[in-house]
């Protein structure tokens, strides 16, 4: 009994210099940028964790496609239509401040497949594929007038997530200039990436899903930019000006993934902040090892 308790304790000491240890590290690669930095780490095998301003809130940016893509599953599974249902792509949305019409402009948004679909129709499954592996605006705007933003606030609160806001569609300027927009912190964004790992959000199948779909990833310079390019992450990405931002769930062994969350604000140039993000990401990698 008292040698069991003796490796204990050394079993204790030893992870928590090696939790100080990550810390430290981490806190040198924050000490080297300027504005905020947000961390939210999670290992789902082991439950080590790692929070750093992990309830700062900040402008969602496209991280809140992950909470329509989880809407349109859940609706799915209600059985209000199916993924396979196509619907008419249109480029006409309604502000929430006063219902008033506004459209995208092709040249702001990062995805030209929606764009050739105006007027045509498209599979409600192929419009989460290109708002999530592209971040499409427009495609994202579309679902999220399907599912309506309440739902998909309704939904967020059901596993605890209570600090995001989903409150519009892409580029509502008048909403903007009103002070709504869509917001987050780093917990919430784990918390939903985590019930989508565990499987626990929907049903396994939609979670599978929802996870293949992240894995098709475009955008890679972030949480997976510097792991080794075997390693499996399901992530979204998000950016706006002077805001960096990325989600993911990472997968070291097929049985053992990790969540990581690193969100940042007031770094105005895009190729630094995501640099940050992958030396942060490429620590917590390591210290898995």
């Amino acid at each position: 009994m008292k040698r069991t308790m003796i490796f204990l304790i050394v079993l204790l000491l030893a992870c928590t210099n090696q939790e100080e240890q990550l810390k430290r590290d981490i806190n040198k690669i924050i000490s080297k940028s300027e504005g905020t930095i947000a961390i939210a780490y999670k290992d789902l095998v082991t439950d080590r964790q790692l929070f750093i301003n992990e309830h700062q809130v900040m402008h969602a940016a496209s991280t809140m496609k992950v909470p329509v893509m989880i809407e349109v599953f859940k609706q799915v599974h209600q059985g209000k239509f199916s993924l396979d249902d196509s619907v008419t792509v249109i480029n006409e949305f309604h502000s929430i401040i006063d219902s008033s019409l506004y459209s995208l402009k092709f040249d702001e948004d990062s995805d030209d497949v929606t764009y050739q679909r105006i007027g045509k129709k498209m599979r409600i499954y192929d419009l989460v594929y290109e708002m999530i592996t592209v971040s499409s605006n427009l495609s994202t705007n579309i679902l999220i007038e399907m599912v309506g933003p309440n739902n998909v606030m309704r939904t967020m609160h059901e596993i605890g997530a209570n600090t995001i806001k989903v409150l519009r569609g892409v580029q509502d300027i008048k909403a903007f200039d009103a002070g709504l927009s869509n917001t987050t912190d780093a917990y919430d964004l784990m918390l939903i990436m985590q019930s989508i790992a565990e499987k626990t959000m929907i049903t396994p199948a939609a979670c599978d899903s929802m996870i293949e779909i992240m894995a098709a990833q475009k955008y890679t310079n972030k949480i997976s930019g510097l792991l080794p390019p075997n390693i499996k992450v399901a992530n979204k990405t998000g950016h706006i000006t002077a805001i960096d931002h990325d989600a993911a769930i990472v997968f070291p062994e097929s049985n053992h993934p990790y969540i990581l969350v690193v969100l940042t604000r007031g770094i105005y140039n895009h190729k630094k902040a995501s640099q940050t993000i992958a030396e942060i990401s490429r620590v917590i990698y390591n210290s898995y090892l």
